[in-house]
């Protein structure tokens, strides 16, 4: 209520909901502290500062409107009646009681701004394509977008902006090396909805002359560390989700990440998050569990998630060139898992590249990508914390029926599983993986997919377990 008006009573608001959009004329229903409490969430100080100039003339206005006659003689005034000061015919008294609850007003709206600004911790900074309006209590969390010299990217930016469901909480970043201007034209052509920013050292990069033929792994490399340094440094975001331009993501791919960004946050035993499955091939993975996650100690890449805090431990020691598996190295992974799913929430369009197709055409081409929307940030996803994952997994892992290779190929397993197939040498893994269809290379020691030696897949509609021997320790590094 204004002023004696009854509520709702339309005020003109000139509202805004970023700090380079165009304002929005509003007729605004709300009290003023419910309207400020809106601004405080959404708006800028000039914005607000808009909206008390309005009011004050709206207050002057009603004031004056609301000035009483004079009453008729011998009868007694309303002041008198009510026993309330009110606006008399003593213009210059009115002038000085009008001053007074401008005052009053005044004050009132200064501890309001005063408020706002002392809010202004929930506003991330603006960038040249706007700001980012944080939703309190949902992350806002930038997909990183690496691109180069492929005019395909499109296929990669439709698909995330067909399934973002907020521009707010997902920026689109799309970092561009090697100058190609018909990637950069394709690019532009999204306009605000996405932020284009170009790595400014295109020069080739001084190697060994046996590693020239590797130019293009230094080149990414250089490119990951200054597109990361964009995102954490520059644009002071806490977590990112980095994805090349050869990837197409999955209809839940922005709400797995949602979900899983509080656990990474609030484990120190994880430090990613994957939208990936090594082998997530159809046939390998079980259509009914699109809901099923897992850890593992295999960096997976191909959509991935990390917080700034880790970036922050990573960046100074950033390797010149095949950051992937440096990545997987123990002196980097520290015994740190990551998350990933059972189906893949991403899937890689583009064998041409650096290196050349290797394992698209045997692998990478069949994987398959999640089509069923998982509503992940409304289910219960504790039972990944490590305390919790590990004494289940290793349970359920070595309490399945040990089984040989002849019965899982002839699938002449008895009963639903799960089932364990051992091995105890890296001949005997690449042997059994390689045979089963799975991926049998290994990265300083570790299998891909591998959690605790273990490698989880389906043959022939059995889930099996290729793992060590029970009492497994620690990984290899010279099983690589």
């Amino acid at each position: 209520m204004v002023h004696g008006l009854p509520s709702p009573f339309p005020i003109p608001v000139v509202c805004n909901t970023s700090f380079y959009s165009d304002p929005v004329l509003l007729l605004h229903p709300l009290p003023l502290p419910s309207f400020c409490a809106m601004l405080r969430k959404r708006g800028s100080l000039i914005l607000c500062g808009t909206f008390l100039f309005i009011t004050w003339n709206a207050i002057v206005v009603l004031l004056l409107w609301g000035r009483p006659q004079p009453s008729q003689p011998g009868e007694p005034s309303r002041e008198q009646r009510d026993g309330a000061e009110r606006p008399t015919n003593d213009v210059v008294g009115d002038v000085l009681r009008m001053a007074d609850t401008f005052e009053a007003e005044l004050e009132l709206q200064k501890n309001i701004l005063l408020q706002i600004k002392n809010q202004q911790s929930l506003w991330e900074p603006s960038n040249r394509n706007g700001p980012k309006v944080v939703v309190p209590g949902q992350p806002v969390i930038p997909i990183l977008v690496i691109a180069c010299n492929r005019v395909t990217v499109r296929r990669c930016l439709d698909k995330l902006l067909e399934f973002r469901p907020s521009a707010e909480l997902f920026p689109i970043v799309v970092s561009q090396d090697c100058g190609h201007a018909e990637t950069a034209e394709v690019i532009r052509s999204y306009g605000n909805q996405v932020i284009h920013l170009t790595q400014p050292d295109l020069s080739d990069v001084a190697v060994r002359p046996e590693h020239k033929k590797f130019q293009g792994y230094y080149k990414i490399s250089r490119h990951y560390r200054w597109a990361l340094n964009q995102v954490f440094k520059t644009l002071s975001h806490s977590s990112a989700v980095i994805v090349e331009d050869d990837l197409e993501v999955a209809p839940d791919f922005f709400e797995y990440f949602q979900a899983l960004q509080p656990l990474l946050k609030s484990d120190p035993s994880l430090w990613c998050v994957s939208a990936w499955n090594d082998n997530g091939r159809d046939g390998y993975v079980d259509p009914a569990k699109a809901n099923l996650l897992y850890r593992t100690d295999f960096f997976p890449g191909l959509g991935w998630m990390l917080l700034r805090e880790m970036w922050e431990e990573l960046e100074p020691k950033w390797p010149p060139s095949f950051w992937d598996d440096w990545m997987r190295q123990p002196e980097q992974r520290r015994n740190r898992a990551c998350i990933r799913p059972e189906i893949s929430r991403t899937l890689t369009f583009g064998r041409k590249g650096v290196s050349l197709g290797q394992f698209y055409d045997k692998y990478l081409r069949y994987i398959k990508l999640n089509t069923e929307f998982v509503p992940f940030t409304k289910l219960d996803l504790s039972y990944l914390k490590e305390e919790t994952y590990r004494g289940h997994f290793e349970k359920e892992v070595y309490s399945a029926p040990m089984v040989t290779y002849e019965d899982v190929k002839q699938g002449q397993l008895k009963g639903t599983g799960p089932f364990r197939l051992q091995y105890s040498r890296k001949d005997s893994f690449k042997v059994l993986a390689k045979n089963l269809g799975v991926m049998d290379d290994l990265k300083s020691g570790v299998p891909r997919t591998g959690y605790r030696g273990v490698v989880s897949f389906i043959s022939r509609g059995r889930r099996i377990y290729l793992a060590p021997p029970p009492g497994w320790t620690q990984y290899d590094p010279t099983w690589s």
